[in-house]
């Protein structure tokens, strides 16, 4: 493939007309204690301080970095893309707790992040020559630099580490797809193959310990988590609370499960950093123990307040009971501590009967005080989200979500009747109002946010690969909707950075830029290795790739548009039409080199049907969609206020569905 230069010049850094500065970043707690200082963190001179932290913090290697590298020569690799080990003996020169430290540097993440994306690029053969390949690995460290695009922290985690520094590690499990021979082959090292992809949706069978499992999932569940990764999975396969079991016993059902993975996944922090695990869980509406799990995170709020509440009360009504005790103890003697006797303990006690304290707690504090003692330490709780309340009750690591069809929503409108059907026999094991069903649903949201909504027809009437199965989860933040057992890679562009002083938005650099980073995350998919070899066979059949923008809000605030208007809405939509028909167009230029990818054929049909949708939505068409049970809000022409945005929209839907009835698409999805 071509690459165009469009920020850079051939033969000139790209950081060279980039200002650089040294900065400090630092972590402290509340009460001014240092947690964590670097010193010395290069970054570019436009970078805000939040920016430097975020690098210096959470995607900095911290350790094993060496002070002294050498190239690892390869005859078929240009000499200036060659990876890089520790060099042993010009190491052993220096002193012992010198040779190897931290990344200190952003133009080494860059550097190791762009040049590993166009290592794996080469070897693959992406570029017609090596002048495309200089072009891409400066482009892209560029807009890094420029801060007009990011990967996901998956990429600023993992991906470089065994080509810039040669660090390594013993596997952990995973699997990967050799790209020359298409079989799956179990890693034999933790970051020669990177885990770059952020974004996970993983099946859970109805078995309690084999492969594919429940137990099974808490494993891979690990692996993801380990290496700053998200996962999602419909856990309807499970059968409801009571249902027999082969054994002759009955299910524990669904929830016991649930807070098990609920727990796992909060004693990790994803990448080893301090970002908590990110999981969803999905239930479809007629499992059986759909209530209990609507209502789940409800239940556990309402054990924090009581903590919370709770806590303060004890420690104030059993300190004041203390009090009483000695107040009176000089006068009284022992009679201090009979209520009969002394009033003002009298009083106490009753007051704390008044707020429900637990009478084993007051009579037990009056032992305390009997022996001398003037003061209990009963610990309080707050409602922070880290606090140890939170920590105490289940259910705070994951988002939940309820997958509800279009049957149940008819049924939701008209007040019909909704069943629960038991996973073992299909029989229906309750019958409940729909309306009621959804109010409970309603009532969760509002009460703590939880479960969100995904419309399961809807979804699976726009899915480009219905042959291989229906999507049936998403991964944390639903961004991600696919099979299960498949992975996506995000990157993100930053929609300020494409906006001139004046608010004209660069229609040609966005496209650009999309082009670029949709071959960045279809190399992603090529290098990576997954936590199941179920994974890494579909990953690499299907190739998802997640393309994204940021900023828009910043873009609608610097143009003077409201967030909530027709002109706002409008521009949002262009925008994003823009960013998707491109990249699809990007997918189906690179078939055209390298081939469809390998589940393509036995889709065609149905993937040509959605891109068709899709063209037809970006022309703002009213009508004439194909085998949509709702039709979409189309594109709205009348509203857009950049009219080139608009026709370059429209544009790259009619040649990615050009291109791709003649070559088929290099990726089941491009964008999110």
């Amino acid at each position: 493939m071509r690459i165009e230069r469009r920020f850079t010049r051939a033969g000139t850094s790209p950081y060279a007309g980039i200002e650089w500065k040294r900065a400090t970043s630092e972590i402290r707690n509340p009460d001014g204690t240092l947690v964590f200082e670097m010193r010395d963190v290069e970054v570019p001179a436009a970078w805000s301080q939040v920016a430097t932290d975020v690098i210096a913090q959470k995607y900095f290697r911290k350790a094993g970095v060496p002070q002294a590298l050498k190239p690892v020569e390869e005859n078929s690799v240009p000499s200036w893309l060659w990876r890089k080990v520790a060099d042993e003996e010009a190491l052993a020169a220096l002193p012992e707790d010198q040779r190897f430290g931290s990344e200190t540097s952003a133009k080494q993440v860059f550097d190791r992040l762009a040049g590993t994306w166009t290592w794996w690029g080469w070897k693959a053969g992406y570029f017609d020559c090596e002048d495309d390949a200089r072009a891409f690995f400066d482009e892209l460290r560029y807009m890094l630099a420029r801060q007009m695009a990011a990967p996901n922290s998956p990429q600023w985690f993992n991906t470089g580490l065994h080509w810039a520094y040669g660090i390594d590690g013993p596997a952990q499990g995973h699997h990967y797809v050799d790209p020359e021979t298409g079989e799956v082959r179990r890693s034999q090292s933790a970051y020669e193959h990177p885990q770059p992809h952020a974004c996970f949706i993983q099946s859970v069978a109805d078995d309690l310990v084999n492969e594919g499992g429940i137990m099974d999932l808490w494993v891979r569940e690990a692996r993801l988590f380990k290496y700053g990764s998200g996962t999602g999975s419909n856990f309807s396969n499970l059968r409801g609370e009571n249902e027999p079991l082969a054994g002759g016993g009955k299910s524990s059902g669904l929830m016991s499960f649930l807070k098990i993975g609920d727990r796992a996944a909060g004693a990790i922090k994803s990448g080893g950093t301090t970002r908590r695990a990110a999981k969803m869980v999905v239930v479809d509406i007629d499992h059986p123990d759909i209530e209990q799990f609507i209502s789940w995170k409800v239940h556990e709020e309402q054990k924090v307040a009581a903590l919370v509440a709770g806590s303060k009360l004890c420690d104030l009504h059993l300190n004041r009971i203390m009090e009483a005790c000695h107040a009176e103890s000089e006068r009284l003697g022992e009679e201090a501590f009979d209520p009969k006797r002394n009033r003002a303990l009298k009083r106490e006690i009753i007051a704390a009967r008044r707020v429900q304290i637990p009478e084993n707690y007051i009579q037990r504090v009056i032992q305390f005080a009997r022996q001398g003692y003037r003061h209990i330490d009963f610990p309080t709780y707050d409602t922070d989200w880290d606090s140890e309340a939170y920590a105490t009750v289940s259910g705070q690591n994951s988002n939940n979500t309820v997958r509800v069809s279009d049957d149940f929503m008819k049924a939701a409108i008209k007040g019909g009747s909704w069943d629960l059907v038991r996973r073992t026999d299909g029989r229906v094991a309750k019958t409940l109002d729909a309306r009621v069903l959804w109010d409970q649903i309603a009532y969760a949201a509002w009460s703590c946010a939880d479960p969100g909504i995904q419309f399961d027809t809807t979804i699976n009437d726009w899915h480009t690969c219905p042959a291989a199965g229906r999507i049936r989860a998403s991964n944390p933040c639903s961004e991600y909707m696919f099979l299960d057992d498949t992975a996506c890679n995000l990157a993100s562009l930053n929609l300020m950075a494409f906006r001139d002083a004046d608010g004209h938005f660069r229609v040609a650099d966005f496209e650009h830029a999309v082009r670029l980073w949709t071959i960045v995350l279809e190399l992603s998919v090529l290098m990576a290795q997954f936590p199941s070899a179920r994974i890494a066979e579909l990953s690499y059949r299907y190739r998802t790739l997640g393309l994204g923008y940021a900023n828009l809000g910043g873009l609608l605030m610097s143009l003077g548009l409201p967030y909530d208007s027709d002109e706002g809405r409008a521009l949002a939509g262009a925008i994003t039409a823009l960013m998707t028909g491109a990249a699809y167009r990007t997918s189906a230029e690179m078939a055209e080199e390298l081939g469809a990818f390998p589940g393509y054929p036995e889709n065609r049909e149905a993937m040509l049907r959605v891109i068709r949708n899709h063209a037809r939505a970006a022309h703002g068409r009213e009508d004439g969609y194909e085998a949509l049970h709702t039709t979409p809000v189309p594109l709205d022409h009348a509203h857009c206020p950049d009219a080139a945005l608009l026709e370059a929209a429209v544009q790259s839907w009619d040649e990615a569905l050009t291109l791709g009835e003649r070559h088929g698409f290099r990726n089941a999805q491009v964008s999110v």
